[in-house]
Formats: C-alpha cells, structure tokens, sequence
C-alpha cells in the first residue's frame, strides 16, 4: 500500500468541488442540531466572524447575511482558489477568504466576536487569542465511530480502531486549558442512506474516511460486499457520528 499523503488529498478536494456535496442522493435521519444553525443562534448583526477550514466557502456564505464581518481561512490554496470563485458568484459583500494555518492566525488579538472551526483542525491556544471577551467559539467534528460499518468493511479508515470520543475529551482539555471558562460538548450519532453505489463511491473518492480507497486490490470487492451487506430498502445504510462543542471566553 502506498503511504497517505492528506494535504494532498486535500488539495485535490479543493481543485475537483471544495466541499460540495450537494450531487450526492443521500436521505439522513434528522441530526440534533444543525452547525450553521447554532452559529446563526449565536450570532449578531454587530459581529465579526472568523471560519477557520473554510473550504470552498460554501457553507460559511449561508451564514454572512447574521454578522457585520465574515473573514474565511484555509491552508489549501486551491480550497481559497475554490472559495474565491465561489464568493464572486454569490456576490456576497462581507466575507473575505486568505490561505493561512490554523496554528499560525495572523489576526489582532481580541479581533473576533464568534469563531468558527467545522471539520477542521484548530489550535485552542491561537482561537482564544483572536477572540473577545465574552466571545464564542463553536466547532463541529468527526467522532472515531463515525462511518463504523464501512471502515469495519475495508479493515482500515479515519481513526479506525480509536476509542470513540478521544478527540471530543482532548478538545475539551485543550480549550479549558486555553482559559475558556465555559465549555459544552454534545454528540450526535444517526443513520445516512445512500441512493446508488455511485453515491457511496463520490463519498468515499471525495473524503478521507478509506485513506488510498480504490489503490488497493481488494477494495472492489470491499465495496461490494459492503454495499451487499448494508442495502435497505431506503438506500445503502451508514452512519454519522459527530460532536459539537461550544466554548465560551
């Protein structure tokens, strides 16, 4: 097997689509919470928001119409190449997009009333650097259990074989550790049904849950037997499995 390269990866997500995908046929049972939606809740029209793993942009221009300021980050140059194109056809006004690390936030300190970190890395110390007093940040991850049945199928996948919930108790830490006073952690875990297997091909070309999917020789007949195993009458069944954590400074 060859080794993984994920920046690589990444960078080849940004070129195809960012993170859109809006072409999948899939049905998911109703989530707790929707991400944009509590960002939205904790929102106000006076604020300036920062969006770190922007992608393409595409989720973070349905929630610039909340704030005063809308500033999106990404370390990929063809996710801010994505995201650029993707602003100029929203006409969007207030958002602007620049390629920068997580780890390295080039902002004034005390700039940002709300921050934002959706399936992305982030470091605690640099997100309550940038933040206010009293500001809020809000992040949304992929639990270990997420996508169990495919990742059991193929023998390997992301965090495959990791104790659920390890990433959700080391953010918490990080972020009382940053000097968040009030920190909130909630989980999620529902069933995603797939239409065709051309859908759960896109999904799995397009994300990093099977790191090399279809680079080794049996992943063909991984796929099938997955399909073979997990078809309902409602579609090919899987599921998704995040966590929420809302952080107070």
């Amino acid at each position: 097997m060859t080794e993984w390269d994920y920046e690589e990866f990444y960078e080849n997500v940004g070129n195809l689509n960012g993170w859109d995908f809006s072409q999948i046929q899939v049905v998911v049972d109703e989530p707790e919470w929707n991400f944009y939606d509590e960002v939205k809740k904790k929102s106000k029209k006076t604020d300036v928001l920062l969006d770190i793993g922007t992608g393409g942009g595409e989720n973070v221009l349905t929630v610039a119409s909340s704030v005063l300021f809308t500033v999106g980050i990404d370390l990929s140059h063809r996710m801010i190449k994505t995201a650029k194109e993707n602003l100029e056809k929203s006409n969007i006004p207030n958002v602007r997009v620049f390629q920068m690390s997580s780890e390295n936030l080039q902002f004034p300190a005390g700039f940002f009333d709300i921050v934002l970190s959706r399936h992305a890395p982030f470091d605690a110390i640099e997100v309550a650097n940038v933040l206010k007093t009293d500001g809020v940040f809000l992040t949304q991850q992929v639990s270990e259990a997420d996508k169990l049945n495919i990742k059991t199928a193929f023998g390997r996948g992301q965090s495959f074989e990791e104790v659920d919930g390890t990433s959700k108790e080391k953010y918490v830490r990080e972020l009382q550790k940053a000097g968040f006073s009030n920190v909130q952690a909630y989980e999620y875990n529902v069933m995603e049904y797939y239409r065709s297997p051309e859908d759960v091909i896109f999904l799995l070309q397009h994300t990093p849950i099977i790191p090399n999917f279809g680079k080794e020789q049996e992943d063909f007949s991984r796929l099938v037997t997955f399909i073979e195993n997990n078809q309902t009458p409602k579609g090919i069944c899987t599921n998704s499995k995040r966590f929420l954590i809302i952080a107070k400074k």
